[in-house]
């Protein structure tokens, strides 16, 4: 009860000085990851409580099913058929070859590391993060076009690296003799299933809805809850088929904005209202874990983590741009900030879940947690002095640049 209590006094007063903190480079997953690491001696209270093995893992994977759910409702179909704008190619070419230079450099910082094991670390880590990103992508002293790139990008990319999550834990965790079965299997089920249970629920939800409100059967009080239901649907019903339950979310957030358009606006209330105190509360938690596990961090784990934020990153971004004709200042700018948090986090606790026991295990948790510990102080403490030297760097391109485009409608 002491922790929640701390917790919660320190929510409340982060709250009545987020105006003037907004101005400073200590961002809320900053001030809340410190008070957590200042906190780690009553990590063993909370462990003995049972909240490391049932409560925080089951909350994990509720947070990542609202937020691919939210993530996908919000977002334009236009950008997932049209490859060619900049959030396409980062979505695209960008994401998979994160994903495959994420393993390589993996295998090699951790030669013990079979190749399944390295794809399972590069796709936990491949997801950015939008609210650490939040000072960057709410600045309009960034051009329009790279805010709504690193939005977009960070919107999607958490539902995106699931499957292939999902694809390396089942090559890794399958046998020599069944490993043809095992990936069949999990194609027809995990992946398979989902797809159908998500486009099912994401359809009738959102011509229900749709129906309800066009009729004015629904209080407005309510239209939220409404549509925050089908999320919770797609993890309960996925549960009963064996199915994934994070590509149903995500691919009914996707489908329910076919019937039902006002399904975004509805999702975007919940992620910055109720939300952001799960977000703050996971932080907290992270850590914990972080000062609790300092002992085990290797310089490989921090090689891997200042590898996996720079070269594993920015590389892929700037080869997923070429043709663009954008400058080399917003190369580095959108390749820099490309920050891991919240998804990443909730991916590794999804992968621990699972308890596969993979002899990697452990230098994959300790690479998680570095990267994402990196990430948090580095992209917080750099995003003012970025946007600075960036909006500089802009001022002085012709009138012509791409970066001064108006965005099309």
């Amino acid at each position: 009860m002491m922790i929640a209590a701390i917790f919660v006094s320190l929510v409340c007063l982060y709250a009545l000085l987020s105006q003037r903190l907004s101005q400073t480079p200590l961002t809320a997953p900053i001030v809340f990851t410190a008070a957590g690491m200042a906190m780690s001696s009553s990590w063993v209270h909370v462990a003995r409580s049972g909240v490391t093995a049932t409560v925080f893992l089951r909350a994990a994977e509720l947070g990542l099913v609202l937020l691919l759910f939210t993530d996908a409702s919000r977002t334009n179909l236009k950008i997932l058929r049209d490859i060619k704008t900049l959030p396409g190619r980062l979505l695209s070419t960008g994401m998979l070859l994160t994903i495959l230079l994420g393993a390589l450099v993996a295998r090699l910082v951790f030669p013990a590391l079979t190749f399944w094991e390295a794809g399972i670390l590069a796709a936990i880590l491949a997801p950015t993060d939008a609210g650490l990103g939040q000072v960057i992508v709410s600045s309009p002293r960034v051009p329009m076009r790279i805010r709504q790139a690193l939005n977009v990008e960070a919107g999607l990319n958490d539902g995106l690296s699931v499957p292939f999550l999902l694809f390396f834990m089942t090559l890794a965790a399958a046998n020599i003799e069944g490993g043809a079965t095992s990936l069949l299997q999990f194609i027809g089920d995990q992946l398979g299933l989902g797809i159908v249970v998500g486009l099912a629920i994401g359809l009738i939800g959102g011509c229900l809805l749709h129906t309800a409100v066009r009729r004015e059967w629904v209080a407005e009080s309510f239209r939220q809850i409404g549509v925050l239901t089908l999320p919770l649907l797609c993890l309960l019903v996925a549960e009963m088929f064996d199915a994934s339950m994070f590509i149903a979310s995500f691919v009914a957030g996707l489908a329910v904005q076919i019937p039902f358009k006002g399904a975004g606006k509805h999702s975007v209330e919940f992620a910055e209202e109720s939300g952001q105190l799960f977000n703050l509360t996971v932080f907290f938690l992270f850590g914990m874990i972080v000062a609790r596990d300092w002992a085990q961090f290797t310089p490989s784990s921090w090689m891997y983590g200042v590898l996996s934020l720079t070269v594993v990153r920015m590389l892929p971004v700037a080869i997923s741009l070429i043709g663009t004709r954008l400058s080399v200042p917003t190369i580095l700018f959108m390749g820099w900030f490309g920050p891991r948090g919240l998804a990443s986090i909730v991916l590794g606790l999804v992968y621990l879940e699972q308890e596969l026991h993979l002899p990697g295990e452990p230098a994959i948790r300790v690479a998680v947690i570095a990267t994402v510990t990196l990430s948090i102080f580095l992209h917080g403490l750099s995003a003012m002095p970025g946007i600075s030297l960036y909006e500089r760097k802009v001022a002085a391109l012709a009138p012509s640049a791409p970066e001064h485009q108006v965005l099309e409608s």
